[in-house]
């Protein structure tokens, strides 16, 4: 009977993936086992499973340095772990929470702490409002040197008779034009034949 080749992807189904695990993950284990016998190497395998179970396999040779290392690990991570648990404690107190267990000490240190803390970001904000007043002086600067240009710009061309400006599409009109004598006559009444 030939098998076929398996694809190289995860398994759908729950049961069929831990099933296809427990077998891979023996098979994996005992040809590490073979591999240190047969050759005389030195091998360490671990393998965590989905659940964060942990599988191990060490040669003889290597049994004695994997044990150490092994305790280093779980002393690291035991500081860690009080370090995070600290750091977090420290970071409720910043917030204003679980404050009933501290002395007046630590209420001092923590207020120092949040004043320098204020003043660094009442700091950084200044700096950006001044970057940000820069830029906006400069941005004017270019806007008024660009009204100015236009201006001088408008006042040099002639300018045409109801012709469109480009720029905005308003007529302008000539000197001419508004010194044109237009006769206007108001009546009031009735019009009457004339």
């Amino acid at each position: 009977m030939v098998r076929g080749k398996t694809q190289m992807r995860r398994i759908e189904n729950a049961a069929s993936r831990q099933v296809t695990f427990s077998k891979r993950r023996n098979g994996l284990l005992k040809k590490a086992y073979e591999l240190s016998v047969l050759c005389d190497a030195e091998v360490a395998l671990i393998v965590f499973s989905a659940r964060g179970k942990l599988y191990e396999f060490a040669s003889s040779s290597l049994k004695s340095c994997y044990q150490f290392c092994k305790q280093q690990w779980k002393c690291e991570a035991t500081n860690m772990s009080k370090k995070i648990e600290h750091l977090e404690a420290q970071k409720r107190k910043l917030l204003g929470e679980n404050l009933g267990s501290c002395s007046i000490d630590e209420l001092n240190e923590l207020e120092a702490q949040l004043e320098k803390s204020l003043s660094r970001v009442k700091g950084k904000k200044r700096t950006m409002l001044e970057e940000q007043i820069v830029q906006l002086k400069e941005n004017e600067k270019t806007l008024l040197n660009e009204n100015a240009s236009l201006r001088e710009q408008c006042k040099s061309e002639p300018l045409l008779k109801r012709a469109p400006t480009q720029e905005n599409g308003a007529y302008c009109h000539t000197r001419e034009e508004h010194s044109e004598d237009v006769e206007t006559m108001l009546m009031i009444g009735w019009p009457s034949s004339r």
